[in-house]
């Protein structure tokens, strides 16, 4: 058994936990209804560039399914963090994980992760100013002096590579002015939302620029925790940014080094419970948003910090070489009180620790016909868990606990290239070699009569360790693209691709050792205990065909896509109640499920439907979005008493919408030398189930939300004053959830007691709890610029 010297330094190190700033990459697109970045409200797709082939280019030209926001069409709508964007993209999901603020689950066409221990990685690249961010801890970012953000569908693995196998969010920040400039924006709401962003710069030179940025974003709970005091969904963030830039501007070349800090105090999310409580009959709360959970040690804290350096020279006019190097840091300690009681049944205080190391460079080439790129990518990352799984009730003082070291070594090669047959044929081909390595060190160990020593506890060690493990592996992967484009005039773009992407395997972090096959009952080697924790990485083929038009003398922009995906050996992690020892817990199970297909239709229009109509200059747009996804399991593999059985029929995919859909209604018109704006948005999802497993309880029927905004912007932009308004139907939905109850193991169909409640699978209170999304909320935003 490893000494747990590092862990106990770990455990005390943990007094933060952290929710990282938003600061991103490049692209612009389609916004949602207000003015994109670079275009005015009414122009064209012809005036709006995006990086998502990693050079500029229009929107209108790019083969991609692409949707991005301009940071002035956020302010203008009101946007507070990133998962904001779901309501409006097509066939995208984004939320906070389950009892956290800052954690992020992402699912783009089917494709995701929402599980946040490591050994498991995202399916969808989030990237904050072109440096991938490895771990979804701290990825919720934060809304404030944001250039854009740009949203890709479906595989990005050939330029984006490292599990982009969804798509990917980029999240860019605002370059710095050439001119002293200083912003304060403030603002206040309802549940005493109290944000105040200050940032500056200034010139130091010709060539050398400074900025700082700082943000103080604060709100009450939604909800009480009704046994410890603690408010619930509250909000206690302070962030700060610095940036240094050299060159730029005309000069052959730019350097910028930022670095930025956030640090979260908000209070843990707990749960609110859908069933009554099996063993002491408390009743189900009134509030969806209060809780009965009791635990709250360790104090949930979450802390991210990074540096970047972003590095582009011009070598000649056709070629520029960039270099993207970054080190980023997060630590979270975070109490989960699964089944949201005092009770101490199913309660997990973990610890999430997370560093990395990136390197990027890429040789741009543009020439008459000829443009494209070749890159190379390296990563050096660490994520290590720590948590305790305590059931109290069951036994005095069972824990499980789970120490589980993930570092992961990443090469890649790539190259993208366009070539421009005529001015109306263009063929682009790319590709990426990537080469994995996963390496884990897994430790489980069980303690009677109270947690762990690494939280605190006085559990006293029980038995020998159900898991020590120690093992790596490796997986090489080539990802093609190739996509093929016609244009008959520079209006119209008619495309049709392939993409293939992929996520490497790894080890199950949760997985119990002692419970693998082996020849020997009881007692599996070294190699059979290996290939029961290890799963193989998964796979997304992907066919697309679409067209982006500009019609009606850029009165008209659309964007229409038709696709299909398949699926394969896609990776199921969970958690299922089991024994071990003659002990009941909690076992890791996952699986290569089997193949999934993806079908399914995006489109995206803007409109301007009137202008000048009530007074010189006033206008009137309509933006829309759609999408649908026919996403099914054809192959659902998993071990039922020892059999492995197909279970596809009844099984879904998870945070997979049959529909949604968006409509922005914008109305703008001037006021002396500025401009009122306003604007309603409408979003629709269908059902949405949490798990693989349909879920009667957790799953959400299909729902709507409205927003709507005013806001005046003095001459010059000087000044600003906005109304918002979110969720003003005051909708409650469910956006994730925890469930240990029985089941039928083929039909997922849950066991009902005779008191016609589920039965509890772990502890003895049962645990079905749900997490909501944001109530009403209603708040005045007020900027100043100097």
């Amino acid at each position: 058994m490893r000494p747990f010297a590092r862990t106990l330094r770990r455990a005390i190190l943990a007094t933060s936990t952290l929710s990282v700033l938003a600061f991103a990459p490049a692209a612009i697109a389609q916004d949602a209804g207000v003015e994109p970045a670079g275009a005015s409200e009414d122009s064209g797709d012809n005036e709006i560039i995006v990086t998502a082939r990693r050079r500029d280019e229009r929107l209108i030209d790019v083969p991609v399914a692409i949707t991005a926001y301009s940071g002035d069409a956020l302010a203008k709508a009101g946007a507070i963090d990133i998962t904001d964007i779901g309501a409006t993209t097509p066939n995208t999901t984004l939320e906070a994980s389950r009892g956290t603020n800052s954690t992020l689950s992402a699912f783009i066409r089917g494709v995701g992760q929402q599980d946040p221990v490591s050994g498991f990685e995202q399916g969808v690249g989030i990237y904050l100013d072109d440096v991938y961010l490895n771990r979804p801890q701290a990825a919720v970012l934060d809304i404030y002096e944001v250039e854009r953000i740009e949203v890709l569908r479906g595989p990005q693995g050939t330029l984006y590579g490292r599990n982009t196998i969804g798509g990917a969010v980029k999240y860019v920040t605002k370059p710095l002015p050439q001119e002293f400039s200083l912003r304060i924006k403030g603002t206040y709401g309802s549940y005493d939302q109290a944000d105040l962003v200050v940032s500056a710069s200034a010139p130091v030179s010709d060539l050398l620029r400074v900025g700082v940025a700082g943000a103080r974003l604060s709100r009450g709970g939604f909800g009480d925790n009704l046994t410890n005091g603690l408010e619930n969904y509250n909000k206690d963030v302070w962030a700060g940014r610095g940036t240094v830039e050299l060159g730029g501007y005309g000069e052959p070349v730019l350097i910028r080094i930022s670095g930025d800090y956030t640090r979260d105090k908000s209070a843990p999310r707990g749960g609110h419970r859908l069933i009554p409580s099996l063993a002491t009959g408390a009743p189900v709360l009134d509030n969806v948003f209060d809780t009965r959970g009791g635990l709250n040690d360790p104090k949930q804290e979450i802390e991210a910090y990074g540096l970047a350096m972003n590095v582009s020279a011009e070598l000649s006019d056709t070629v520029t070489l960039r270099s993207i190097s970054a080190w980023r840091k997060d630590k979270s300690a975070t109490p989960i009180d699964f089944d949201a009681l005092p009770a101490v049944d199913v309660d997990v205080p973990g610890f999430y620790f997370n560093e990395q190391i990136s390197q990027e460079l890429q040789l741009l080439y543009e020439g008459d016909r000829l443009k494209g790129l070749l890159g190379f990518y390296y990563l050096d990352a660490t994520a290590d868990t720590l948590f305790d799984v305590r059931i109290f009730n069951t036994f005095a003082g069972l824990t499980a606990f789970t120490e589980a070291d993930v570092d992961t070594t990443t090469f890649a090669v790539f190259g993208d290239f366009t070539y421009d047959f005529s001015d109306q044929f263009s063929l682009s081909v790319g590709g990426r070699y990537t080469w994995d390595k996963r390496t884990a060190s897994i430790l489980r160990q069980n303690y009677l009569g109270g947690g762990s020593p690494v939280f605190g506890g006085a559990g006293v060690p029980f038995g020998a360790p159900s898991t020590n493990f120690d093992g790596s592996r490796k997986f090489n992967k080539f990802t093609p693209r190739v996509s093929l484009q016609y244009q008959p005039t520079s209006d119209h773009n008619f495309y049709a691709s392939y993409s293939q992407g992929f996520k490497g395997g790894g080890f199950d972090p949760r997985g119990v050792g002692v419970n693998a096959p082996a020849a020997i009952p009881g007692s599996p080697t070294d190699a059979e205990v290996a290939s029961f924790l290890s799963f193989l990485p998964e796979q997304v083929d992907s066919y697309e065909v679409g067209y982006k038009g500009s019609l009606m003398d850029g009165a008209v922009n659309v964007a229409l896509a038709a696709f299909y995906a398949d699926y394969s050996d896609v990776q199921i992690p969970g958690s299922v109640a089991c024994t071990v020892g003659g002990l009941p817990t909690f076992c890791g199970v996952v699986s290569n499920a089997g193949k999934a297909t993806f079908k399914g239709l995006e489109f995206e229009g803007r409109a301007r439907l009137a202008e000048d109509m009530a007074a010189a200059g006033d206008r009137l747009t309509l933006s829309t979005a759609l999408g649908y996804i026919d996403a099914q399991y054809k192959e659902y593999v998993t071990n039922i008493g020892g059999v492995p059985t197909d279970v596809a029929d009844f099984r879904e995919v998870q945070n997979t919408p049959k529909w949604t859909a968006s409509g922005t209604l914008a109305y703008s018109t001037p006021v002396g030398d500025g401009e009122i704006r306003f604007g309603t948005t409408l979003s629709y999802r269908s059902k949405t189930h949490q798990f693989e497993i349909p879920n009667p309880y957790i799953d959400q029927k299909g729902f709507a939300l409205w927003d709507a905004s005013l806001v005046y912007t003095a001459p010059d932009d000087r000044w600003s004053l906005g109304l918002f308004g979110k969720n003003l139907t005051n909708k409650k939905y469910k956006t994730s959830g925890y469930t240990f109850i029985v089941v039928d193991p083929v039909t997922g169909v849950p066991a009902l007691g005779a008191n016609g409640l589920p039965r509890s699978a772990l502890g003895t209170e049962g645990t079905l709890t749900a997490f909501y999304g944001n109530p009403r909320q209603v708040f005045v935003t007020g900027t100043v610029k100097f």
